[in-house]
């Protein structure tokens, strides 16, 4: 996954939306000028520049004067400022609009920069955390910058004299706008918000521990025992919850007797985390052997003692990390008066799809009669009722023909560290379709570091700067989870170069939400198999490729409407306790579970969908892989249309539009659970 910005994930990175729910009680500061003070300006100013003026002063000096606070100065001051600084000429707007995209394209950057080597440590395996580490991480150096925009000037300036454009005016409006206006209206989501430094400050420190309880969440696998005492897992392995832990159990469906035994060991574990009933010393501990399905630890020399409390359960640390994160995003709410929830900011201004929108396209995945087909597939091909941790069933994949060993060894032979991956990266590149110049290229602009957790990529924000691939490569070398991750982070830097270096305009780099650049790392992910040299797929494999989209959307869908019904509960209940949290968010599971899941496997009451650790860490993420599924079916459909290599470089520098614009430039249609569900009647129909 892409590494987030913290400071847009804690605000919501685009323009005003819409929002039914209340807006909490601004604090003293947030008090805009009166409207008797607003109409004496937009007075003074359309009798001196005329009322062919009228309306961009009008607007102008609305925006302004939501984002004045008493600390700016008096009325009289603000009336001062705008009559000063409003620009009728539009060589002054254009030329105000171009040297604003400079500066913030240099100063944004090299803050980002700077952010990135704070955290450097705790992002990269560079040895032992030191506590200047820890430190030094919590620091955002881009925590004042919105607040010096607007106490400079610069800001009310921008506000001024250019529009912030809702969701509903780039839904209606957009598709008619040139590159240009496009442009502008996304260089103006810089100052949509003007939330004060300390609350950036503490977004940052929230987020910040919670990625650090994550990135150390580490199972060690090799001393796991059965109630009998058997060691189902190698020597050495050690994985990361949830990831590590999901794609061990994905592994497992190649292996028979023992490949079940492991699974159900491993969604033993993950049950125990979602409860908080793991026992906190067995955390990344090698001395001591626990059993996850009766909860006792041992210690794993026969000859030592266990430690005091060694059966002792972690506190909801899991849950605390979360509330941490919801209290620090909650504290921007007053001063977002048009997204005043860290839910409507994340839907209507991140994504630029509504709530409902998103939820709708969810539910049609999980409602769908292609989902209940599927399941009695997989239930006849595994030969045993569906276990609650076969929503992650791998076996309709093309890797799942090829043992994990066998797997292992291909990678290991060709990356047997990481600076073997990165001297790859150019004839890798190619070997996934791309041209000689444009493989170099690209290649040019990444470089790889050693992820602690379990890999994610970071994107630039100066065209002059590099993105960075992190994943795992354990001192064996590179094993094949770690190169599916590395394939995977490298979609999202292919994407990130394209449409960074590759844009017309600065203010339109990137892509139209995170699901976008999910559904390219999507892309790039399934085709490992081709990069290793092994056989591509056949005709029946990219039938069963399709099986296996839709049931990795159908596990997601779930996983997201937990994390969204999670944040309303939060919302509702803003003084909970993280024992109170660890409950609702079980129920949650639960609840979600009984509707879509029980129906289907059988089963009822697991809470297995809340496992996923983004929840935790990423602040309402994971609707974007469930998006990214939907837009990646479609990307991928019209990526076959043309060499690869170019679609992805065609549509990935089309920058930062509404996701339907988006989405009807690279693809033709807008964007919908459908497509994905008429091939998955089709595969069915053509496998068995």
């Amino acid at each position: 996954m892409p590494r987030p910005l913290l400071l847009l994930v804690a605000l919501g990175a685009s323009a005003m939306a819409s929002q039914a729910e209340p807006a909490a009680s601004p604090p003293s500061e947030v008090v805009s000028i009166g409207p008797k003070a607003v109409q004496a300006t937009v007075s003074a100013l359309t009798a001196r520049h005329g009322p062919t003026q009228a309306e961009r002063i009008r607007r102008g000096v609305r925006q302004a004067a939501q984002r004045w606070w008493p600390s700016d100065g008096d009325e009289a001051a603000f009336q001062a400022f705008c009559e000063e600084a409003f620009l009728a000429d539009p060589a002054d707007l254009e030329a105000a609009a171009s040297r604003l995209g400079r500066v913030l394209e240099q100063v944004d950057g090299l803050l980002f920069e700077a952010r990135r080597e704070l955290t450097y440590p705790m992002d990269t395996d560079t040895g032992p955390l030191r506590p200047w580490d820890v430190y030094l991480s919590e620091v955002d150096p881009a925590a004042h910058l919105t607040d010096d925009l607007f106490r400079s000037r610069v800001g009310f300036l921008a506000v001024l004299n250019f529009p912030l454009h809702s969701l509903g005016q780039r839904l209606s409006s957009g598709p008619n706008w040139s590159r240009a206006q496009w442009a502008r209206s996304r260089l103006m989501d810089r100052f949509s918000l003007r939330v004060p430094a300390r609350v950036l400050q503490d977004a940052t420190r929230a987020f910040a521990e919670a990625d650090r309880y994550i990135s150390a969440y580490n199972i060690r696998m090799d001393r796991l025992v059965t109630p009998s005492g058997e060691h189902l897992f190698p020597e050495g392995l050690r994985l990361i919850s949830h990831w590590g832990l999901r794609d061990e159990l994905k592994a497992g469906y190649v292996d028979g007797a023992a490949g079940l035994a492991r699974q159900r060991q491993i969604a033993r574990v993950m049950e125990r985390i979602v409860r908080q009933e793991i026992p906190a010393a067995v955390l990344d501990n090698p001395s001591i052997d626990w059993c996850p399905e009766t909860n006792e630890v041992r210690p794993h020399d026969p000859g030592t003692a266990l430690p005091a409390g060694a059966s002792d359960r972690e506190p909801d640390t899991r849950y605390a990390r979360w509330l941490g994160v919801f209290h620090a995003v909650r504290e921007v709410d007053p001063y977002s008066p048009t997204a005043p929830t860290f839910i409507a900011r994340r839907f209507e201004l991140d994504r630029q799809i509504p709530e409902d929108q998103v939820e709708a396209m969810l539910v049609a995945v999980l409602e769908s009669r292609e989902v209940r087909d599927l399941a009695k597939r997989i239930r006849n091909r595994l030969g045993r009722p569906l276990e609650p941790f076969d929503i992650w069933y791998a076996g309709f994949t093309p890797r799942a023909a090829h043992g994990e060993a066998e797997l292992d060894a291909a990678v290991r032979a060709k990356y047997p560290d990481l600076s073997a991956f990165q001297a790859d990266l150019p004839d890798l590149l190619r070997r996934l379709g791309f041209a000689p110049d444009k493989a170099d290229w690209l290649a040019a602009h990444i470089v790889v570091d050693p992820a602690r957790g379990a890999g994610h990529a970071m994107g630039a924000v100066r065209r002059e700067d590099k993105a960075h691939l992190r994943t795992r490569v354990p001192a064996d070398g590179m094993d094949y989870k770690g190169f599916n991750v590395a394939l995977h982070e490298l979609g999202h830097n292919v994407e990130q170069v394209f449409s960074l270096n590759g844009m017309d305009e600065w203010a339109l780099a990137g892509v139209p939400n995170n699901a976008f650049t999910e559904a390219m790392a999507y892309q790039f992910q399934g085709r490992d198999l081709e990069v290793l040299g092994l056989a591509p797929p056949s005709e029946e494999a990219r039938h069963l490729a399709v099986l296996a989209e839709l049931w990795a959307t159908y596990e997601i869908s779930g996983v997201a409407l937990v994390d969204l019904g999670a944040w309303h509960w939060m919302y509702d209940h803003p003084d909970a306790t993280a024992a109170q949290l660890r409950e609702a968010v079980r129920t949650i599971a639960r609840d979600v579970w009984n509707r879509w899941y029980a129906p289907v496997f059988g089963v009822k009451d697991a809470e297995i969908l809340a496992i996923y650790s983004h929840t935790v860490v990423y602040g309402l993420y994971i609707p974007d892989y469930a998006v990214g599924h939907l837009v990646s079916f479609q990307v991928g459909q019209a990526l076959q249309k043309g060499p690869f290599g170019a679609e992805v470089e065609r549509v990935t520098r089309l920058g930062r539009l509404t996701p339907d614009l988006w989405m009807r430039q690279a693809v033709g249609q807008g964007l919908s659970a459908q497509p994905l569900l008429a091939a998955a009647r089709e595969a069915l129909a053509r496998t068995r």
